[in-house]
């Protein structure tokens, strides 16, 4: 009888070469979409402070047929259309990450989704707390829980700081943990008054969809049409239209069969990626983000009880929960930090995921309908608080940014030119040979060098 393994698991370990090589594909996009969405942020804010009554009107403008219910503003079009291409990414990250990234082994998962509950449960228990001490109203208490990994990733460009493979695929990790529990707080808990005519159409052409998907039928004629009827659906039916999208990208198959390079899910949203942080993301920012930034606004932020459980939810509640989550996991689960890093570097990327932006700023739509002024306050508090968090993760961060760099230049170092980087072949007989051919080349160079130089300096007679 074999006796237990007493061997502990590594933590922020090295992954997997094809794990590693998609999640760096899908981080540069999401990085390059970051950028344009803190740009669409700042545009929103600058037209909205200069040319405020312009930036109300075009937003406030009106489009579609009423007639099938969605005669709707332009930044409801952002909110609830833009963002179900955003969620039905997140749908297919979520799929993949269940059947072939870091979610697919129970164990392995256990660490990064209990350190997201917690980033996500602190949070709403600071803004609880904030809230009940001080007669604010309850209602927002999801907003500061979401995490934008987009916004994150531009924040690290921006800044300069070059965080290791493990850290980033750490925080995708629980970014898109996190947007699960987001959806099912939408879900749940920003559901209006059903039209179980609508929702009953959407669940059934939901169904076709997975059908068809089974069948293998193929085409992005037959399924962007049905996509879109599947959310003008779910957007009639009273439950938040951007539910479609991620029910969408649940449905399709992301794990790779014999002889697939990519399979189907991995190959849309190589597609679907570049549209969702390139153009969704960063127009509903444009439409979402104009707020007024006053003294006076800023003084309510920090006084007002439902903005200041934001803005400390996002600093305060997300750094303690993700960090604490991941410590108390860690620890009872036998899981050793990669002695590569320390529990400082956990601590400033649980601080980074206090940015809190495109999903915050719907949630507090959501939350405060009807009431526009703190609508105004609730979104100023999540700029402010996530401007916070960016600072303070940015300078725990950059303090380590050398050490950083030299476990990127590691991960990175390609010396026999393969396409592999070497950390991944250390061990392997085909590796070492091809690097003492090089070697061997590079001596004999140096040994003809030497000797021309030899020559050349007994043919010279000196001086005459």
């Amino acid at each position: 009888m074999t006796a237990p393994s007493n061997r502990r698991s590594i933590f922020l370990g090295r992954m997997p070469l094809p794990e590693r090589n998609f999640i760096a594909e899908a981080l540069r996009t999401e990085t390059v979409g970051g950028v344009l969405l803190l740009a669409a942020a700042i545009a929103a804010l600058i037209w909205a402070n200069t040319l405020g009554g312009s930036y109300e009107a075009v937003r406030g403008l009106h489009l579609g047929p009423a007639s099938l219910g969605l005669d709707l503003s332009l930044q409801h079009w952002a909110a609830n259309g833009l963002l179900a291409i955003f969620f039905f990414v997140a749908g297919i990250e979520l799929k993949r990450e269940l059947v072939a990234g870091e979610l697919r082994d129970r164990k392995a998962a256990a660490l990064p989704v209990i350190a997201a509950i917690c980033g996500m449960a602190t949070p709403a228990l600071v803004y609880f707390a904030v809230n009940a001490a001080d007669g604010g109203s309850l209602k927002g208490w999801a907003v500061p829980t979401a995490t934008d990994i987009a916004f994150a990733l531009a924040v690290l460009a921006v800044i300069g700081t070059s965080l290791p493979s493990a850290l980033r695929a750490f925080l995708l990790t629980l970014a898109v943990v996190d947007d699960l529990f987001a959806i099912l707080i939408i879900a749940i808990f920003f559901t209006s008054k059903l039209n179980f005519l609508a929702l009953g159409l959407s669940v059934a052409g939901l169904a076709l969809f997975y059908l068809l998907l089974r069948k293998g039928v193929r085409g992005w004629y037959v399924y962007v049409p049905l996509g879109v009827v599947i959310w003008a659906l779910m957007e009639n039916s009273g439950v938040h239209a951007t539910i479609a999208g991620v029910a969408m990208g649940l449905m399709l198959r992301c794990h790779r069969r014999d002889g697939e390079d990519q399979s189907p899910g991995e190959h849309i949203e190589h597609l679907v990626r570049p549209l969702s942080a390139g153009l969704a993301v960063p127009l509903f920012a444009l439409f979402s983000a104009g707020v007024s930034i006053s003294g006076g606004a800023v003084h309510d932020v920090f006084t007002r009880p439902e903005t200041l459980g934001v803005v400390l939810g996002l600093i305060v509640g997300k750094a303690v929960g993700i960090f604490g989550g991941t410590w108390c996991t860690a620890r009872f689960t036998r899981a050793e930090l990669n002695p590569d890093l320390k529990w400082p570097d956990v601590f400033g990327v649980a601080a980074l995921a206090g940015i809190g932006f495109t999903v915050s700023l719907l949630i507090g739509e959501l939350a405060f309908a009807g009431d526009s002024v703190l609508t105004d306050e609730i979104k100023a508090s999540v700029l402010i608080g996530s401007l916070l968090a960016a600072v303070f993760a940015g300078i725990l961060l950059k303090i380590r940014n050398n050490k950083y760099r030299r476990l990127c230049d590691e991960e990175e170092r390609d010396e026999d030119q393969d396409g592999i980087p070497d950390v991944y072949e250390v061990g392997q007989p085909a590796y070492h040979l091809r690097m003492a051919a090089i070697h061997e080349a590079k001596a004999a160079e140096h040994r003809r060098l030497a000797e021309m130089a030899a020559g050349g300096r007994s043919g010279d007679d000196g001086p005459a």
